[in-house]
């Protein structure tokens, strides 16, 4: 589709100025441009259509109660264990909004991602925001939590490419990723859950300075401490801290309501790149220090 260049468009503002041969590829690279600058409203997630991995989780839940508040046209829940109780209180919830719930195991071969986002794209057409929202806490599953928190995020990531890559031909899209605080302070004592949470930052970064060449936008969402089944008991790495659950609960914490809030919010500021440090009831885009660039 890129094998010839055409003039380039001067009005477009990313880095790398791509040009398309066909007013409809244009008309796409606008649409994503406008999806991008979007301003902060509660239209915005109006008539979308939403893939929440994890949204029946703790946070989760209460996010897909705050998403339904929003009118969305469809959202579509992959988890790893089926909840019909709460599925059936979040379809009560805005009978206007499509809710679907699929079993999604994010440690699945990327071919599976693929099989199943197949089936999704087959029968919405179209997925304007994905939300990757999977994760565990325990520094005694060193496997588990690279899998869950790190690798089973890239794997949903890179398998909707294949549907959104404006270089298929695709329109584009919006990437949610649920980082952590520990992604750029880490709590000592869980170095393999703050080093997989830190490796989701870096991923997102990168893909929100890809998105000149992908068409799709990424940014995170980084909760504080959050009052949750992960944080009310887990293991240390090496048991260096026995206790650790209980200190870090001596700390200021907010509730799973007050994170929902404000994860909804930085969904609807929809800013590519941004890094939302969501903590007791406030949402505030950290500025990342810039130490090195590799200028490439």
């Amino acid at each position: 589709m890129f094998a010839k260049l055409c003039r380039p468009v001067p009005s477009i503002n990313f880095r790398t100025v791509t040009c398309f041969r066909k007013p409809r590829q244009l008309n796409k690279y606008y649409n994503i441009i406008a999806r991008a600058n979007c301003s902060a409203s509660s239209s915005f997630l109006c008539d979308k259509n939403v893939i929440f991995v994890a949204g029946l989780g703790d946070i989760g839940l209460d996010t897909s109660r705050e998403l339904l508040k929003r009118d969305l046209k469809n959202l579509v829940i992959l988890d790893r264990v089926d909840k019909p109780e709460l599925v059936c209180e979040l379809k009560e919830l805005n009978p206007k909004v499509k809710v679907t719930f699929m079993p999604y195991d994010v440690t699945v071969p990327l071919a599976e991602s693929k099989k199943l986002l197949k089936k999704i794209f087959d029968k919405l057409k179209c997925v304007d925001i994905l939300i990757n929202g999977a994760g565990i806490l325990d520094d005694h599953k060193i496997e588990a939590t690279i899998a869950v928190n790190y690798t089973g995020l890239v794997n949903t990531t890179t398998a909707i490419m294949d549907f959104w890559d404006i270089r298929k031909g695709g329109p584009g899209g919006i990437i949610c990723n649920i980082g952590s605080v520990t992604g750029f302070n880490a709590i000592t004592q869980v170095p393999v859950y703050s080093g997989s949470k830190a490796a989701v930052v870096n991923f997102t970064r990168s893909l929100a300075k890809l998105a000149h060449i992908t068409g799709v936008t990424a940014y995170t969402v980084n909760p504080g401490i959050t009052r949750t089944s992960l944080v009310a008991k887990f293991n240390s790495w090496l048991d260096v801290e026995p206790d650790v659950a209980e200190l870090l609960l001596e700390h200021p914490t907010q509730s799973t309501k007050e994170c929902a809030a404000s994860f909804v919010k930085a969904i609807e500021k929809n800013k590519n790149g941004g890094l939302w440090f969501l903590d007791q009831g406030t949402l505030e885009n950290i500025t990342w220090k810039k130490y090195w660039d590799p200028c490439i």
